[in-house]
């Protein structure tokens, strides 16, 4: 590079909307490491020092970033030169080598939005992040985390019972059933998570952005209360096991319990209340920890660790050591026999401690173990929960998730076959602390062990709770949540707080085998959103859908997501349709209440590819008359000019939505704006997403074009012609009547008209003309009388067709419909009525046939009291049409031509064609007078533009047509049928 100076303009870069990037400066990274480069071979060690003719030296010193922070950077010392132009100028780059090349080289995240809107301006700054955080690696930021919270008060206080319940044999099989469906689920999880760059949230996130805002914050809302509630399940855990090892310092009395019907025995148990009250103790304990933030927790991690690990070696000491009633009675050591004693189940009743007890209030099953298992392998979220403080989450997560699951599988497994094999099976049912009993070298290692893993696992729940919250409000999605938002490297103290009092409310409840299903259905139906958004990510195998993760398949997700169903069903069906309702609820809320925001999730992906499939599927062949559906094309600002803010006639949705059944179909609002398309490009966006926007404030379903030309007609002429796909390609075009094509200054108007009426039936389009737009109702106003039809030419049903989806809106349900058919002197009008009837019938239509025989259409005698005004209108258009003629021979005589010309056009005028097209509508005009004058609407047949008539001409025959009807649809239909008689 000649220059170090790089002059860019203030503009933006249009790749990223919305985004501004800064001009390159001489001092910028880029420019240096761009001038430097050495085009040598790519196993070369790039030389620090420049080899570039025009940069004398560069060397690496201390610089001083724009957050004042030192750090290493590249520091150009001298340049030669005078300053000059970016030789990348050619391409409209400002700064994005710098930005986004060098700064990844360097290994520096670059932020993306949390939540992408419109109108969201995102910019990136340069420097060093003023708040840096200590990321965390694969070990102590999923491993550790996701092992504290697998291996919990479950293994400890409960795995031996569930041994001596279900038996070794189903022993085995729940654990490989609810670890099966937790490794599918790390599976899928790390899929996901290794397709892109993630921030905070966890499984929030990544569902939020594979199944849209609304499911992801039902389920993340979900996830959060499981969180919240398995904090209180382990401190509950924590509690039992001290009061258990300390009994002298329980406040309350002891509980007394049967062991069988026939004599009492006291078991020691913890009672309910000292369960409570230190709950809420250990709870406002951890809470002040957690509000010290990450890196104190990340410190005290190890801590918590250790002992869990040793203890886990100290019980599998104690298991081999252990001999025939030592160290207790009912311990026999490694027996083959107790192995074969304990292979079968033996589910009884218990009390609500877990003792068996024949007259006990609770009956162990398969199914209800699931449920009091299932805690012990959930905790594979506890890393991807604190994604937003990991180096690399598209390595740490897989690895770390994916080693802690299949590591404590193995250990359960094993303890399985450990435990059934060591002591009888009334051992295992009585004793609450087998694995402290039979630990070496004394329990005492154990229950410290036990305390320290369970308030750990609280530790990390209580920690990553407040953090899913926090990202849940963050993104701005529910207003209620903005209490809970957070910035940037804060710790989340109100989220924080929420979450100790739910914690709490749990804890007072002191049951923990009536808390363990309720985290079960929570923790269930999160694992089943994860495996639902990679199956469907799959599925749609989008171009975006990247992951490295490499050993996944769309059947393991989907096998993965019906485990979780099915676990949930077996656990309880009650607490799954609690659970499932509750998610609903939170579902329906966001969409009534949430700020909707496109993160291009899957579903999103899924209509697009449902729609491309139905599209091809749908061929370029005509749609059968059954399943024909309007399609209307909405001129929305034809003629003269609206309010600016006004980006459509309000009247023209409120049609639109008339000529839809139940308000499914699809409009296409058009716009023209005229000029130059490069120029006018910004006004053409802005116009778009201001009349989507009141299409959407209407309650339109339709999409908004605008369209830039030179004028109108060429404009329409372009839309008519490429405007859609397929068979999804508008079927009717729908415009007002231009009744100020009168005035002085529109002059322009009948020529763009006639043109677009003519490129109308080109295009074998249908055209729907509505007259009186301004009267038209809206849904509130009730109409009475009739819709009367007066139904002149073969238009393939299209006229009965719109009556028939007018009678549809509550605005003229109360109509009834009338078909004028018109006759000439010498048809046979009660033949003509009888087959309209019959015709009407087999349509499946109620409608009342009426049959006008006019008598002369040569003459301008009319029938009934209209004479007067209908003979005003004829006299006055038969005037302007004569000056209009005489105009034209003016102008041919002056220019001494031998055809009349008009509208840029030769015209061969017929006068007495011109007189009669004028009687015809003059009788028309009459007859609508006289029968539809109080009609609710008329609906009558549009008549082309005859062919060499001047398009003024044409305006005075359909002026004279609507000449005093309030309201009226003129309608022309195209070269098929969209009514159809057979079923």
């Amino acid at each position: 590079m000649d220059n170090a100076d790089i002059e860019s303009g203030e503009e933006d870069f249009h790749g990223q909307r919305g985004r501004k990037y800064r001009p390159v400066e001489a001092h910028d990274r880029a420019v240096l490491e761009m001038s430097s480069m050495d085009p040598g071979p790519a196993s070369s060690t790039p030389s620090i020092t420049t080899r570039h003719p025009s940069m004398k030296k560069v060397k690496v010193g201390s610089q001083t970033g724009t957050d004042g922070k030192e750090g290493n950077s590249l520091t150009l010392v001298e340049i030669n030169g005078p300053q000059g132009e970016s030789k990348l100028e050619f391409f409209g780059f400002d700064s994005l080598v710098n930005i986004l090349g060098l700064k990844s080289m360097m290994g520096e995240q670059i932020q993306a939005p949390s939540s992408p809107r419109d109108g969201e301006n995102v910019s990136i700054s340069q420097g060093l992040p003023k708040n840096e955080e200590v990321k965390s690696g694969t070990l102590m930021g999923v491993f550790i985390p996701c092992l504290q919270n697998i291996l919990g008060i479950i293994y400890y206080i409960r795995f031996s019972w569930i041994v001596g319940m279900a038996g070794i044999g189903e022993s085995l099989v729940l654990v490989a059933f609810c670890g099966l469906c937790t490794f599918l689920t790390s599976i899928s999880l790390s899929a996901i998570a290794t397709n892109g760059a993630m921030k905070g949230g966890g499984p929030y996130y990544l569902i939020g952005r594979a199944l849209g805002p609304e499911v992801g914050v039902s389920i993340g809302l979900c996830f959060f209360l499981g969180n919240a509630v398995a904090g209180a399940l382990y401190v509950l855990g924590a509690v039992e096991t001290f009061l258990d090892a300390v009994p002298s310092a329980g406040i309350f009395r002891e509980t007394v319990t049967k062991v069988n019907g026939s004599t009492v025995e006291p078991i020691q148990s913890p009672s309910s209340h000292d369960l409570q009250v230190y709950g809420i103790i250990v709870t406002i304990f951890l809470c002040f920890i957690v509000f010290g933030g990450v890196k104190m927790i990340n410190r005290v991690a190890p801590a918590f660790l250790i002992p869990v690990l040793f203890s886990v070696v100290c019980i599998f000491l104690g298991i081999f050591l252990a001999k025939k009633n030592d160290p207790a009675d009912g311990v026999t050591g490694l027996s083959m026999d107790t192995f074969k004693e304990n292979w079968s189940s033996d589910y009884q009743m218990t009390n609500s401690a877990g003792i068996p007890d024949p007259q006990g209030n609770v009956y162990w099953n398969f199914n209800a173990l699931v449920g009091l298992f299932f805690p012990a392998v959930t905790g594979i979220m506890a890393g991807s929960n604190r994604s937003a403080s990991l180096k690399d989450t598209q390595r740490s997560i897989p690895m770390g998730t994916l080693f802690a699951t299949l590591l404590t599988t193995i250990l359960y497994l094993v303890s399985v076959l450990l435990f059934g094999a060591l002591a009888t099976r009334k051992r295992l049912l009585t004793d609450r602390l087998f694995t402290a009993t039979v630990a070496w070298p004394f329990p005492a290692i154990i229950y410290v062990g036990i305390i320290l893993s369970t308030l750990g696992a609280a530790l990390q729940s209580l920690t990553g709770a407040p953090r899913l919250l926090a990202a849940i409000a963050n993104d701005n999605i529910l207003p209620i949540l903005n209490y809970f938002k957070v910035e940037d490297g804060c710790e989340p103290y109100f989220a924080t707080l929420f979450t100790a009092i739910l914690c709490i409310g749990c804890v007072i409840i002191g049951n923990l085998d009536l808390i363990t299903p309720t985290v079960t259905m929570f923790f269930l139906l999160c694992y089943a959103g994860v495996n639902l958004s990679c199956f469907l990510l799959d599925l749609l195998d989008a171009p975006s859908w990247r992951p490295r993760w490499k050993f996944h398949h769309w059947s393991l997700s989907l096998l993965g997501a019906s485990l979780c169903v099915v676990i949930m069903f077996l656990i309880s069906w009650s607490f799954t349709i609690v659970s499932l309702a509750l998610a609903s609820l939170i579902y329906y809320y966001v969409c009534l209440r949430g700020k909707a925001g496109d993160w291009g999730d899957g579903f999103k992906s899924a209509y697009f590819q449902l729609a491309l499939r139905s599209l091809r599927s749908l061929g370029a062949s005509q749609v059968h008359p059954k399943n024909w559906y309007p399609i209307p094309l909405i001129f929305c600002r034809p003629w003269g000019k609206l309010p600016e803010n006004v980006p459509c006639h309000p009247k023209l949705a409120d049609f639109a939505n008339c000529m839809k059944k139940k308000g499914r179909g699809m409009s296409i609002f058009v716009s023209i704006l005229d000029g130059d398309y490069h120029e006018r490009v910004e006004d053409s966006k802005a116009a778009c997403k201001q009349l989507a926007t009141y299409i959407d404030y209407k309650r339109c379903e339709g999409v908004a074009e605008i369209v830039v030309a030179p004028s109108m007609s060429e404009g329409f002429r372009g839309i008519v012609q490429t405007m859609g796909l397929g068979n999804l390609k508008p079927n009717i075009i729908v415009m007002r009547y231009p009744e100020i094509w009168r005035r002085e200054n529109l002059t322009e108007i009948p020529a763009t008209f006639v043109g677009i009426i003519n490129d109308c039936i080109d295009a074998n389009k249908a055209v729907v003309i509505v007259k009186g737009l301004d009267e038209w109702p809206n849904e509130y106003q009730r109409q009475y009388g009739t819709i009367d039809l007066y139904w002149i030419v073969r238009d393939g049903g299209l006229m009965l067709l719109l009556s028939q989806l007018l009678l549809t809106k509550e605005s003229f349900e109360s109509c009834k419909i009338q078909v004028f058919c018109i006759a000439e002197e010498d048809s046979d009008a009660e033949a003509l009525k009888a087959d309209v009837k019959k015709f009407l019938y087999d349509l499946r239509m109620q409608a009342e046939v009426i049959v006008i025989t006019i008598k002369s259409w040569d003459t301008t005698q009319v029938e009934g009291g209209q004479q007067d005004e209908s003979i005003e209108a004829f006299t006055a258009g038969q005037g302007r049409i004569a000056s209009y003629l005489g105009e034209m021979k003016a102008a041919a005589a002056e220019s001494r031509a031998t055809t009349l010309v008009a509208d840029g056009k030769p015209v061969n005028v017929n006068e007495k064609q011109v007189q009669k097209f004028l009687n015809t509508t003059l009788k028309l005009n009459s007859s609508i007078l006289r029968y539809s004058r109080m009609a609710a609407v008329v609906l009558v047949s549009l008549p082309p533009p005859p062919p060499n008539h001047p398009a003024y001409f044409y305006m005075e025959y359909l002026d004279l047509l609507v000449e005093n009807v309030p309201r009226l649809l003129i309608v022309r239909g195209y070269r098929r049928d969209v009514v159809t008689l057979y079923t």
